[in-house]
Formats: C-alpha cells, structure tokens, sequence
C-alpha cells in the first residue's frame, strides 16, 4: 500500500463530475478511492510498475 500522496488536480465538466460523485457515493466509494484504482488499472494494462513503498526505484 502506498504511504505518501501527492495531489492531482483535473478539470472536468461540472454535470460529469456531480454523477461521478453520485455513483462512487451509490456505491460506498469515494471518488479518490475510484480514480486511484483507475490509475492502477491503466498503468497494469500498459505494463508501467511503479513502486509501492514510497522509494524511488531507480535509486
């Protein structure tokens, strides 16, 4: 599990997001739970690892 966050700031139609909203709370999801699994989802289906515990891989 991830122990450090940064923020990601997006833009997006008000009316998409109030739904966006409407469906995580429907479904007792947050909207940062929902994008972070969609984030994790996308960088699996393009092969992108990435590590987990906060260090820089590369170091």
């Amino acid at each position: 599990m991830e122990k450090k966050t940064a923020r990601l700031t997006l833009l997006i139609d008000p009316n998409k997001k109030k739904a966006f909203e409407q469906l995580c709370a429907s479904q007792d999801l947050t909207p940062s739970q929902v994008v972070r699994q969609m984030i994790r989802e996308y960088l699996r289906e393009h092969g992108v690892s990435y590590d987990t515990e906060g260090k820089n891989s590369e170091s």
